[in-house]
């Protein structure tokens, strides 16, 4: 994982601006509280994956991976018609550590690998939908007892089907250094592609038909589809 952006939205809608627009319940964070959340767009696809600070009634500070704070603002701002609530980057940070099940250091890319923890621009795409990104990021950053919120159709169809999506994200330990971009086969037919490698672990988008303790080649190196640590 990079280093984080930091921006902040505050304004007398500000906290009801977000309740309606993100996955977390804004609603049930006190004042200090930090939080994981997703925004959606309307089909119910990723748009981003943060955290969000509550500074106060309707301050808050979202912070996100590095490089992709511009696409967070550009969400937010797109539906935020005739709401009083300022969104602008800020060079302060979250005043709480960034912290996943499994990782000593988040930062560490081989335990965020390991971890089984996506990361923007590589796990989460505009085409990923939030079941696929594992039930982890699920359980901290959607509340399903919470109103409506813009992409939650999917979101709530799919949990009620069991979690069954198409290309769930999955971990890779391989006899042998992988590398991005290297095609995961099993039984002969492609099922996935590298997006996170370093060293002998890598995370892969996979069909659902492989299941953790399979037996896959990733470009020619035995692997084994894998139980995120800390599991």
């Amino acid at each position: 994982m990079t280093a984080r952006d930091t921006v902040r939205i505050h304004g007398s809608d500000a906290a009801a601006y977000l309740q309606r627009q993100i996955s977390q319940d804004v609603d049930a964070l006190a004042t200090g509280d930090t939080a994981w959340s997703l925004i959606l767009e309307p089909n119910g696809k990723v748009s981003s994956w943060f955290r969000i600070h509550r500074l106060d009634r309707d301050d808050f500070l979202l912070d996100i991976d590095a490089g992709h704070a511009d696409s967070l603002v550009a969400r937010l701002e797109r539906f935020k018609l005739r709401t009083d609530a300022v969104i602008e980057f800020v060079d302060t940070p979250i005043p709480a550590p960034v912290t996943w099940p499994g990782t000593d250091d988040p930062f560490d890319e081989k335990q965020r690998i390991r971890a089984g923890m996506p990361r923007l621009g590589a796990e989460l795409t505009p085409d990923t939908i939030p079941g696929e990104a594992g039930q982890r990021l699920l359980d901290v950053s959607v509340s399903f007892t919470k109103g409506c919120y813009t992409g939650q159709e999917l979101v709530a169809r799919i949990d009620s089907r069991g979690g069954n999506v198409p290309r769930p994200i999955r971990v890779l330990v391989a006899d042998g250094p992988l590398e991005v971009g290297a095609v995961v086969t099993a039984d002969g037919d492609d099922v996935g592609q590298v997006t996170s490698a370093c060293g002998e672990v890598a995370l892969a988008p996979l069909m659902r038909k492989v299941e953790i303790g399979d037996a896959v080649s990733v470009s020619g190196v035995p692997a084994i589809v894998s139980e995120p640590a800390g599991s």
